[in-house]
């Protein structure tokens, strides 16, 4: 049983039977004619010339692990605040600038988002399409378990003010590795309209393969989706922060498609998400860049005999920084490493900053940039 947001039931349900598990779920892809109209298809160009200027703006960042990281932390952190996993953006810094462990567990369960995460970019990566054991294993990732799809019945999604049960997916084994195989086989095949990215989320949430996680795996399985189709070259895109801001729109267009094969409405959603959240980041990419030239221009003039390109890259991969990473990085012994970063600190790059008996240093501009651009 899992809930879900009490203002976000709304709509007309028609013949549709919340309490009956949906097993007569259609199968991909849904009729053409559904899929293909006219204002879904301005809404795709405009979807995709915004990801277009995303991926060539992104290139102006020389080590693209700076992007990577900080914007899959915030997502990590934006994907699990949907499933009220709450965090925060420092917490997080610091449990993967130090020892995990000392963390809550709301904390650790974003942090388990970003392996999955990574782990799926790595396979695709690798790979060059997704199989249904890279979508468990994704999933196995997240909750740390090795449940695998659901086997038994009782699974529903619950209002989470009254206890009303809204939607109860699928509940055959059978049919449910019969409808989660056709949606990876769609996943894989030559269509790659940003649309279809719409329709196999839909797909994915109403299967509800797993007996937890279905949603933050669901969200991951879009990026991955926009890297497989060479929308993207890294994992930089994502639609949690404006599912957040249009929750109530989220579950009401789930349901209408569900209960009224709403697809127009439900694909022009998802579609002015990807824009919204291209340009934004665009955005945030811009700021970083111009951050990282001032950085260099001062570390540069005030510390000459201490710059190099790979030093002030290694403040921007990590905001929260220390020690041993830039021992590891720039080669260095640690007395060198600790004095870089004390004399970071004094030009006012760095701020120290103690967890225990460890010091670590904050990229101050930095993460404040990433602050506000959230």
């Amino acid at each position: 049983m899992q809930y879900i947001p009490n203002n976000a039931i709304m709509g007309h349900m028609s013949n549709f039977k919340p309490n009956i598990p949906y097993n007569n779920l259609p199968l991909l892809p849904p009729a053409t004619n559904k899929i293909e109209t006219i204002k879904i298809l301005k809404q795709e160009n405009n979807a995709r010339s915004a990801i277009a200027e995303l991926k060539g703006i992104a290139n102006i960042i020389p080590n693209q692990s700076i992007l990577i990281n900080a914007i899959i932390l915030q997502e990590a952190k934006d994907s699990s605040e949907i499933e009220n996993i709450i965090t925060t953006q420092d917490d997080l810094y610091k449990a993967i600038s130090g020892n995990q462990k000392k963390y809550d567990s709301a904390t650790k369960e974003v942090i388990y988002y970003r392996e999955a995460l990574y782990s799926g970019f790595n396979k695709i990566e690798k790979k060059g399409f997704i199989t249904v054991n890279d979508v468990i294993g994704i999933q196995e990732e997240l909750l740390k378990n090795n449940a695998g799809i659901r086997k038994t019945p009782g699974t529903s999604l619950v209002n989470d003010k009254t206890g009303e049960v809204v939607y109860t997916p699928p509940q055959s084994e059978d049919v449910i590795n019969k409808l989660f195989r056709n949606t990876i086989e769609y996943l894989n095949d030559i269509d790659n309209s940003l649309a279809k990215m719409a329709i196999i989320h839909y797909q994915f949430e109403s299967i509800h393969p797993f007996y937890d996680g279905n949603g933050r795996t669901g969200r991951i399985i879009n990026i991955l989706y926009l890297i497989l189709k060479n929308y993207l070259d890294i994992p930089i895109l994502y639609l949690s922060s404006y599912i957040i801001k249009n929750k109530t729109e989220y579950y009401r267009l789930l349901r209408s498609v569900t209960s009224e094969e709403n697809w127009e409405e439900w694909i022009i959603y998802i579609l002015k998400g990807i824009e919204e959240v291209a340009n934004e980041t665009i955005e945030k990419v811009l700021k970083i860049k111009e951050l990282l030239d001032r950085t260099i221009e001062k570390v540069k003039n005030e510390l000459p005999k201490i710059y190099s390109k790979e030093l002030i890259e290694e403040l921007f991969v990590h905001p929260y920084s220390k020690i041993e990473f830039l021992t590891k990085v720039l080669g260095v012994e640690r007395k060198a490493a600790s004095r870089y970063l004390n004399q970071l600190q004094e030009i006012g790059i760095l701020k120290e900053y103690k967890i225990g008996r460890e010091k670590i240093y904050i990229n101050v501009e930095l993460l404040k940039t990433l602050k506000d651009s959230t």
